[in-house]
């Protein structure tokens, strides 16, 4: 089995789900007592959320990138990170570590494209849903990406940050974010990407009128297929 790095941390609490879910992903293809074979390196979030929140990226891509570079240096042959929106900075980060990093944003649009998805709304950070690094990539693939109204951004965000990433989860929020959904629908999209690793503690898909895509599972079975690619089923 390949050996994959998986950069974490941003939060602790969907660092969590991608380790659970690529054991999980790679017991279920190999069976027996086959588990993932992963380095991980764990940031502390503090540091990192502070220069989000300054707009210092250049420092969050040396935090990461260091980190990055640890991983390939301990024989990690592809990196997985675990945050969309820390993707702002993957090219900084692959090109640091000198390994290819499996981008969030690829198995996405490889799901929204085959469930014949095109119009699609994103639930993410305000990094996220604000800056284009994310939308994109997904409109290369020929989507269109809504975002709520910026009221509905700053709620978003503030339960991201105030709440999930803490393993706080809220039904009130949870009704809160079904509503913003519902105004993306509403405006016309036909599936809704959760994108940010922790949303998915939140909402899932057969919550609202149209599939709901919970990127950190589409994230980790690109890890796996990564991770099992060379092995002899």
């Amino acid at each position: 089995m390949r050996l994959l790095g998986v950069l974490g941390g941003m939060s602790w609490t969907s660092t969590e789900a991608y380790y659970r879910g690529l054991n999980v992903g790679v017991a279920t293809r190999l069976g027996g007592l086959h588990s993932a074979r992963l380095l991980l390196h764990s940031v502390d979030f503090a540091p990192v959320a502070e220069a989000q929140h300054a707009g210092d990226w250049d420092g969050t891509a040396r935090i990461l990138g260091a980190a990055a570079r640890g991983l390939a240096a301990g024989g990690a042959g592809a990196l997985l990170l675990a945050t969309n929106t820390m993707h702002t900075v993957a090219g900084e980060v692959e090109a640091a570590a000198g390994i290819p990093l499996l981008h969030i944003a690829d198995p996405t649009a490889d799901a929204l494209l085959a469930g014949g998805h095109r119009r699609v709304g994103l639930l993410a950070t305000r990094f996220t849903m604000e800056q284009d690094f994310y939308r994109e990539r997904l409109e290369a693939r020929g989507l269109e990406v809504l975002v709520p109204d910026a009221a509905d951004r700053a709620l978003v965000h503030r339960v991201i940050y105030d709440e999930l990433v803490h393993d706080v989860v809220r039904p009130e929020s949870r009704e809160a974010y079904l509503e913003v959904v519902g105004r993306l629908v509403a405006g016309g999209a036909d599936a809704v990407v959760l994108g940010c690793t922790e949303i998915g503690l939140l909402l899932h898909d057969g919550d609202a009128a149209v599939p709901l895509l919970d990127t950190t599972a589409l994230h980790v079975a690109a890890g796996v297929d990564w991770l099992c690619a060379d092995h002899p089923d």
